[in-house]
């Protein structure tokens, strides 16, 4: 079984970037509505993907300047890194099955 981690400026190369498999980052904050949407279904993902994937959240309150880094305007905002490579984002809640579409599509 796997949870989502909590990754801030000082972890996200170690976590992200130098990641062996596909990496899912959630960029969120405690006051976003989308974002409590999107919260349990990324769990779910991380649980049954296992190790092949790892999920990643980063609170954008927190970490203000990873948000800023990658241009995050709007949140919930995903992005996908695939060897240490952004490969795909999203913004807002998706259903599921195309999360899970997306990362299959880069493994």
């Amino acid at each position: 079984m796997n949870a989502p981690i909590d990754v801030t400026q000082a972890t996200f190369k170690s976590e992200v970037v130098d990641a062996d498999t596909p990496v899912l980052v959630d960029f969120w904050a405690e006051w976003c509505g989308p974002c409590k949407k999107l919260g349990p279904i990324l769990d779910e993902i991380a649980t049954e993907m296992g190790d092949s994937v790892k999920v990643a959240k980063v609170n954008v309150d927190q970490e203000r300047t990873l948000g800023a880094m990658f241009q995050v305007m709007s949140i919930p905002t995903v992005l996908l890194f695939k060897g240490g490579e952004k490969v795909d984002e999203f913004v807002g809640v998706r259903p599921k099955s195309e999360i899970v579409k997306r990362l299959q599509a880069q493994m």
